[in-house]
Formats: C-alpha cells, structure tokens, sequence
C-alpha cells in the first residue's frame, strides 16, 4: 500500500513531529472534541479541558505510538499489535467507537497548520495511506 517514496516522505517529516509529540497530540484530540463532539463520550474520566494534563498525556502517547508505526512501516501488524490487544480485549473499545479515522483526520491538520509549505499535497496523501493503515491494523483484533 506505502510505496518507497511514501515512506521516505513519512519518515522526512516525522523527524520534524520528533520533540513535539505532546503538543501535536494534544491539538489533535483537542480538534477531534471540537470538530466531532460526541467523540468526548469514548473519554468519560478525561478531564476534557483545553491543555488538560490527561488530554496532553493521552496526546503525547498516541503519537509515541504512531512513532512506534513509522519505525516499523513494513511491519504495522507487529508493531502494533499490543496496542490493538490491549484496545480489543483490555479497554474493549467497540469498533464503531474506535475513533480512529476522525483522530487521523484531525492530525494530518495539526501537520499542516505547524508544517506549512512542507506539508506538500504528496505528504499529505502519503500520511493519509500510513494512518488509514495503522487504523486498519488496529481494528483487526475485531474481526
């Protein structure tokens, strides 16, 4: 699905999202909660508040994991599969409340506000395919 330029281009600005995990996280539930309200739903003992300290924790570890996605792009079933388990049968989150696509959507707009010109129309179809990945990675413990 990624082609070779796909990944080169990931991993060019993923080390530019490296340092900022929190902030960038953050913004991006911070976007989905507005942006997709009932989504503050999957997150009833979140304090849901603008720059909360679980909203930037949560933040912080959701790109962490994406980090994690990005080293190991020819492997996302591998490299994620704690993750998926621990969202499958731990936290059971049902699928159609596994917001991912509406996360996605709201990082790629968080690259681009702090991205700019950088964030190239290549870039973005690149992320879209890699996030629309780890989504599909992440749900298969559903199926």
């Amino acid at each position: 699905m990624l082609t070779a330029d796909d990944k080169k281009l990931i991993l060019q600005i993923w080390e530019k999202v490296l340092g900022h995990q929190e902030d960038f996280g953050a913004e991006a539930l911070e976007r989905m909660f507005v942006t997709y309200p009932q989504t503050k739903t999957y997150f009833p003992h979140f304090d849901l508040q603008k720059g909360s300290d679980q909203i930037r924790g949560h933040g912080k570890k959701v790109v962490t994991a994406l980090g994690n996605a990005v080293k190991s792009m020819d492997n996302l079933s591998q490299a994620l599969s704690e993750l998926s388990n621990l969202h499958a049968y731990n936290l059971r989150v049902d699928p159609p409340r596994f917001a991912l696509q509406l996360l996605s959507q709201c990082f790629q707009v968080v690259l681009a506000v702090h991205l700019g010109k950088e964030y190239t129309p290549e870039v973005h179809s690149a992320f879209d395919k890699f996030l629309s990945a780890v989504a599909a990675v992440l749900a298969e413990k559903y199926r």
